[in-house]
């Protein structure tokens, strides 16, 4: 207990003789992070191993429910009839100022915190994403920003939300249409990185739909004349999407995973299915080649002569940038400095990397200066753009592997297991933690941060691409 409490008294005055701006509020933050600091790390690693896929994520999402629980946030479990979604809250009055805690795993990528490629479980998901330390960064800010409260310092309502199945399905836009943003100000969000910037660039839009294809079966050499191949639709639906991706636009994607396409060489398959994905920097731009490849499935059923059907999954709308919230992050990113980093950690980072293929050149430990905004992005999707397109958003990247790595890979599984993704989840933690507090302290921010969310958005009317409830079963 001494040495816990002189550790907190040398990080005290570290951070005061280190940065005059900082004030005594943002030197609790940082303070209730690090007395908070292995309890998180604990968590993380236990969601870490536990790598559980889109909507089973039930052990990871009680770790968190149960620590914020105990912490004395007011926790809802199933929210948006989800059940492993929650929301976990504390004060009251305005301002509302919520973050996001994400929390599930990649299949088939398990790996031990090991730098050359050595799988945990032979077959088994793993954070490739690092959710493991987005999901406990968050609650640890959430609860940094409850401290404060509970202590007189701020007034409002900090919201934390679970938000489960971001790698597939993308539960947070039917938590949007629950309306669990409804009364929220101002979101906070981070994502694990291999550098460390407030992050001013939006995503792709995306969306997702399942196309299936039935014809008849019959005996693939004895009478293949009474047989409709649905592989044969398959075949020639797939073939027509890799030769219309000449003339789609270059920022579109278009992307399918071939889920059934026959069991046995001699029977002709009356089934076939596989998921299809569109994508482009823009929603207005993504819809027309999505129409276009529904069509192409209904050419390929013609010709196969067999019937075919089209299900939505979801969809996700880009992330609405606000620079005025990257802003306030970038502060307080300046006023925290870069992450230090061992020579073991520094060793295992160009391990990682000679292991990929990477120049061996280590950590990324620098602050990166707010950049321009692009206005087609490359990169991925997050259904954080979904949130974003109904209340301002804030965002982060922190790093969590050395630069350069493969992310979705087992090599950013290998570093979330050990100190150099721990060391980027605790800095995260404190950064957002440090920006909700300008926020609630600040209410001339908070406008700031909505004025130019409106003006974004502009006359954009907000339409959730789904079509029923979750697929929670994995239907």
């Amino acid at each position: 207990m001494k040495k816990k409490l002189l550790l907190s008294l040398l990080l005290l005055i570290s951070l005061m003789v280190s940065s005059q701006r900082m004030d005594k509020d943002k030197i609790d933050i940082i303070a209730s992070v690090e007395s908070h600091k292995e309890p998180l790390i604990k968590i993380s690693d236990s969601i870490w191993a536990l790598a559980e896929t889109a909507f089973n994520e039930t052990g990871s999402s009680k770790i968190l429910a149960d620590y914020a629980e105990k912490n004395g946030l007011k926790v809802t479990r199933g929210v948006a009839d989800i059940p492993t979604a929650f929301t976990a809250t504390y004060g009251s009055g305005k301002p509302v100022i919520s973050i996001l805690g994400e929390f599930d795993a990649l299949p088939g990528i398990s790996q031990k915190a090991s730098p050359v490629k050595e799988p945990y479980e032979e077959g088994a998901a793993g954070h490739g994403c690092g959710h493991n330390m987005f999901g406990t960064a968050s609650l640890g800010a959430a609860i940094a920003i409850k401290e404060l409260m509970e202590a007189g310092k701020i007034k409002g309502t900090v919201k934390f939300l679970g938000t489960p199945a971001e790698e597939k399905y993308f539960a947070k836009v039917w938590m949007v249409k629950a309306g669990l943003w409804d009364d929220v100000d101002v979101n906070v969000s981070w994502h694990p990185s291999a550098g460390i910037e407030a992050d001013v660039q939006s995503g792709l839009s995306l969306i997702d739909f399942i196309v299936e294809f039935y014809g008849q079966t019959a005996h693939a050499s004895a009478d293949p004349w009474n047989g409709r191949s649905a592989s044969d639709a398959l075949e020639l639906y797939t073939t027509g999407i890799n030769y219309y991706r000449e003339h789609i636009l270059p920022t579109s994607r278009i992307h399918y995973h071939i889920q059934d396409g026959g069991q046995v060489v001699n029977v002709v398959p009356d089934y076939a299915k596989l998921w299809v994905r569109v994508r482009d920097p823009k929603r207005s731009k993504m819809l027309p080649t999505y129409e276009r490849v529904k069509e192409m499935a209904e050419g390929a059923a013609i010709m196969a002569n067999v019937d075919y059907k089209i299900s939505l999954v979801s969809g996700i709308y880009e992330t609405l940038v606000n620079r005025s919230g990257g802003e306030i992050m970038q502060k307080n990113l300046e006023l925290l400095g870069p992450i230090s980093y061992t020579a073991e950690e520094t060793a295992f980072g160009k391990a990682i990397q000679k292991a990929t293929g990477k120049p061996e050149v280590g950590m990324d430990s620098k602050i990166y200066p707010l950049k321009e905004t692009e206005e087609n992005p490359g990169g991925g999707s997050t259904d954080v753009g979904d949130v974003s397109w109904n209340v301002p958003n804030i965002n982060l990247g922190v790093t969590v592997a050395p630069k350069d790595t493969p992310w979705h890979s087992w090599a950013v599984v290998a570093c979330g297991g050990m100190s150099i993704g721990h060391k980027g989840m605790v800095y995260a933690a404190k950064a957002m933690g440090m920006t909700m507090l300008d926020l609630f302290e600040n209410p001339k921010l908070v406008e700031k941060v909505k004025e130019e969310y409106k003006t974004r958005k502009g006359d954009e009317v907000y339409e959730p691409m789904i079509d029923g409830p979750a697929p929670i079963n994995g239907d």
